[in-house]
């Protein structure tokens, strides 16, 4: 049975389905997918990271996008950051209001992504949350590979919900579980997400998910049976990690709000502006997005 009958949606577009595209989408363009975002209904938008351009190149006018930011304190504007010098940053630029700081499972893939070990970007997640409160700002924490490593495999449970335990100790917004590679399954989820919302108590729990290997859609329904109340989406299905080996697009923002609707679960989004805006960001891209719902005729 369902534990919650409205769902938050977090459009993940503008950053995580842009990060790993090589061709350079306009400052103008990610402006104009923020501005279709809240008109379908979204209210809080992952707008950037602020990371090393050089790594990832899509993201190099973070600064500049933020001071393009429409005035909107209905909105909640996230930077995603991965260490101090990040959160530093994005702080500076007086525009975004929460900062998504990440830790990881497994040590191969800190050092990879962010240059320290699990333990490590644990501790630095939690420092982030801190800064970000002390300047007036809110902060959440999302666990990265936790539902496997590209380069270790399987991570335990037990790590993931040892890592919330103690990531909760910081009072972030939330507790975010991110499938950066798309390994997920129902089942895996179902456990994961109802151990990790005891584990954190009174704290949200959000979930991202990959469609790596088609599992992604059902993975949310199984998140949100089990207790999640935040799922990220991306505008057309569009995503990847450029630091995960064969990561996949995102979980689509038209295929999360059909299903979730048509459930009888309320997400405040008004699904035919999805649509319009995936036809939009299809000739931006200028090729065929992954998303469904936005390929089918409408129903009813």
């Amino acid at each position: 049975m369902l534990k919650n009958h409205a769902v938050e949606l977090v459009e993940v577009g503008p950053r995580d389905g842009l990060q790993n595209e090589a061709a350079i989408v306009s400052t103008a363009d990610k402006l104009e997918l923020i501005r279709r975002a809240i008109d379908y209904g979204v209210r809080r938008i992952e707008v950037t990271s602020f990371v090393n351009p050089k790594k990832v190149p899509q993201l190099a006018d973070a600064e500049e996008l933020a001071a393009m930011l429409p005035d909107r304190d209905d909105v909640t504007w996230i930077g995603l950051v991965l260490n101090r010098r990040g959160a530093e940053r994005a702080l500076a630029t007086g525009r975004i209001d929460e900062l998504g700081a990440v830790c990881v499972t497994s040590d191969s893939f800190g050092i990879r992504n962010q240059g320290q070990s699990s333990d490590e970007s644990l501790t630095a997640a939690m420092e982030i949350v801190a800064l970000a409160r002390e300047a007036g700002r809110s902060g959440q924490i999302t666990i990265a590979t936790a539902f496997g490593c590209p380069f270790e495999g399987r991570v335990a449970i037990d790590r993931v919900v040892e890592m919330a335990k103690r990531a909760a100790d910081v009072r972030p917004r939330e507790i975010a579980l991110a499938d950066t590679i798309g390994v997920g399954v129902p089942a895996q989820v179902s456990e994961m997400v109802g151990r990790v919302c005891v584990a954190v108590g009174d704290l949200p729990v959000r979930v991202h998910f990959h469609n790596t290997r088609g599992t992604g859609i059902a993975n949310v329904w199984a998140a949100v049976e089990a207790g999640a109340v935040t799922v990220d989406a991306s505008l057309g299905g569009l995503g990847g990690c450029p630091f995960a080996p064969g990561a996949a697009g995102n979980v689509a923002t038209e295929d999360v709000i059909y299903m979730l609707e048509q459930s009888g679960v309320e997400t405040g989004i008004v699904l035919p502006k999805v649509v319009e805006a995936a036809g939009w960001l299809t000739g931006v891209m200028g090729r065929p997005l992954p998303a469904m719902a936005s390929k089918a005729p409408a129903f009813p």
